[in-house]
């Protein structure tokens, strides 16, 4: 598939942009309009993070419910492999550098988002994210060696998989307060007019679907506050919840989906 997509997409530059931590191969395709994306990888049913025929899905989705998403151009695949060619979409991450009269601005659009999303009719979302579903890819992700365990959170920092689902079976949340969550809510999902700070589109949507709110939130705050974008920090975390509504944040669920975040 990948040779068949180099032969039809001759025209442009491809350029491997791997930032994501899904393992799928990512291009960006440059020097045509409209510039492209491309994601390849295996086939590998069991495997959410591969599922890119599900991504294509929950793009259409969106688009249908008035969120800015990449446009598709095309999606498909052979007996060993997935693609999924996307328009690019026009903007900045929010993961970048912001200068520091923007920064507040940032975070507070990625709150006005996740409360968009939030906001949506979750009973006519066929995408189901919920614990009963995620926690099962929790096991299945170990149980096949699919976490890296040398690349966990400080907090979690030299746990075995066995401690890490004791603590996610100890911690499980008795409800769930569902809502449409993006499932992976971080800076670099997001971007953003360069000049407005207002959002432009929303990437990397194929863990989308009904969860409860802190999958989203505990997420969002976790990469604000980290320091691997010492930009941000965490005033930039809390203006992130105050904007998106404090009143909704349940401190042991922050704890729990960044835990269960280590599975994915």
């Amino acid at each position: 598939m990948y040779a068949m997509l180099r032969r039809k997409y001759q025209h442009y530059e491809w350029t491997s942009v791997n930032e994501g931590d899904s393992g799928a191969s990512v291009y960006r395709l440059a020097g045509q309009q409209p510039e492209l994306y491309v994601k390849f990888a295996p086939r590998e049913p069991e495997n959410s993070a591969f599922d890119l025929a599900g991504e294509a899905d929950r793009l259409t989705w969106l688009t249908r419910h008035g969120i800015p998403v990449p446009c598709i151009v095309e999606c498909g695949g052979d007996d060993t492999s997935v693609f999924l060619v996307t328009e690019a979409v026009t903007g900045v991450s929010a993961a970048e550098e912001w200068p520091e009269h923007q920064r507040f601005a940032v975070v507070e659009a990625m709150a006005d988002l996740a409360r968009t999303l939030h906001e949506l009719p979750v009973g006519g979302c066929p995408f189901d994210r919920s614990l009963a579903v995620t926690v099962a890819e929790a096991r299945h992700n170990l149980r096949e060696g699919l976490v890296d365990l040398d690349d966990l959170q400080e907090e979690h920092a030299n746990w075995s998989g066995d401690q890490l689902l004791a603590e996610l079976d100890r911690t499980r949340p008795e409800k769930e307060d569902l809502v449409l969550c993006h499932g992976d809510l971080c800076p670099n999902n997001v971007l953003l007019d360069p000049e407005t700070c207002r959002v432009t589109g929303m990437i990397d949507v194929g863990r989308l679907g009904r969860a409860d709110r802190h999958a989203d939130l505990a997420l969002a705050a976790r990469e604000l506050e980290i320091d691997e974008d010492p930009w941000f920090g965490p005033e930039y975390a809390q203006r992130f919840l105050e904007r998106y509504g404090a009143h909704h944040v349940d401190e042991n669920k922050m704890a729990f989906y960044q835990l269960l975040d280590e599975f994915f």
